[in-house]
């Protein structure tokens, strides 16, 4: 197949995962403030969407980790070609709409650099992929994220309930929800600095395998621009059922506590944007709210729920991976492999697409107060005094 038409096959599915990454972690940002009422739920995801657009356009350092890291750059340049990039896109892009018809936060930039790695391993060779990066850029920003926005968010969340004594002082529930729409906008725009780079960079990184870009450059703009508006319209689609699942299932969020969710997420997600952390936001906003669950009670955390996503998160890279290798494997063998490929990835998005309508997930499902299912762990809460 003429590499021109292999690369613009990259482009739209890349820009197809962009838009899945959009609508996956719309619940990133706008979980919590729409669970405790603080804004309603098409106005929450309209928010979102602009501001993910805007921070598309503020930083490339995650984009140049993904385009000039990952993979390893020899003389004649790198070693992956566009039907590799085209298979771990597929992987990635599979996975993310399998976790999002669970309703599982995983995270979607584990699913593209395993669907990247398993499809360079297959096609390149181990030797491929700079696994030093992966390492210190990926792995333990992965680890670590999370940890700390879920410190910062318990002592937050238990500062805001003693200075308020429980968030029962007059006025201060509604001032907590006036700052939610501020801090779900910073996490808006700080998803925009770091989630759309990823697809940037794999453009970028098809762009150079193809001999169209310089080794080394970073994205154009029209990239940047094009990433930008596809993560912008996924959010505005809005990720009800993982929305769902942030907001009211993983603990009984509050106002306060959404606030101090929020604030943590979008300090951690800008400081790594701004060091090129390619990071799970995913992770960093679950980890959040989890420490401010913690910071209110103690141990009013539903941890059957927590222990399901963190399951997800252990089994995204290597299942993304495996996915994008198959892929890789199938696709490199021929044309026709190539487009049985494609069509096995069309009919996998129809088929989820088919099975969510069945049991459909919408915004009324989200809105308003937080009601948590109940949880053994309850039993043990206290209140902080």
């Amino acid at each position: 197949m003429d590499v021109l038409i292999t690369v613009t096959l990259v482009i739209v599915v890349a820009l197809v995962f962009d838009f899945t990454n959009g609508f996956h972690d719309t619940a990133n940002a706008m979980a919590t403030s729409v669970a405790t009422g603080a804004l309603k739920p098409k106005v929450a995801v309209l928010i979102s969407a602009v501001l993910n657009l805007v921070g598309a356009f503020i930083s490339t350092e995650v984009a140049k980790t993904v385009s000039n890291g990952i993979i390893k750059e020899g003389p004649g340049g790198v070693d992956i070609t566009p039907v590799m990039i085209f298979a771990g896109l597929v992987g990635a892009v599979l996975w993310n709409l399998t976790t999002w018809y669970l309703g599982l936060p995983s995270s979607s930039t584990h699913a593209l650099f395993g669907g990247l790695i398993g499809a360079a391993v297959i096609g390149a060779g181990v030797g491929s992929v700079d696994f030093g990066v992966v390492l210190s850029k990926i792995v333990v920003p992965a680890v670590v994220s999370p940890l700390v926005a879920g410190s910062v968010a318990l002592v937050a969340t238990f500062a805001a309930y003693r200075m308020t004594r429980n968030a029962r002082a007059r006025g201060s529930e509604r001032g907590f929800r006036y700052g939610q729409t501020v801090s779900a906008s910073l996490v808006s725009l700080a998803h925009g600095t770091n989630d759309a780079q990823k697809t940037m960079g794999v453009i970028t990184l098809t762009l150079i395998a193809a001999g169209y870009q310089g080794s080394g450059t970073g994205p154009s703009l029209w990239v940047i621009l094009a990433c930008g508006l596809a993560i912008g319209l996924g959010t505005y689609v809005g990720g009800w059922r993982i929305m769902k699942t942030v907001g009211k299932n993983i603990t009984d969020v509050q106002s306060p506590q959404g606030f101090a969710a929020e604030t943590a997420s979008a300090a951690t997600i800008l400081i790594s944007s701004h060091l090129g952390f390619a990071l799970s936001t995913t992770q960093v906003t679950s980890g959040s709210v989890i420490g401010a669950g913690l910071g209110k009670r103690l141990a009013i955390v539903h941890w059957g729920v927590v222990g399901r996503i963190a399951t997800g998160w252990v089994v995204t890279l290597p299942a993304a991976a495996l996915v994008g290798g198959v892929a890789a494997f199938i696709a490199s063998t021929s044309t026709v492999g190539l487009v049985v490929v494609a069509v096995l990835a069309v009919a996998g998005g129809v088929t989820f697409y088919t099975l969510a309508r069945r049991k459909p997930i919408s915004a009324a499902d989200v809105a308003g107060s937080s009601t948590a299912p109940a949880a053994s762990d309850a039993a043990l809460a206290g209140e902080v005094r």
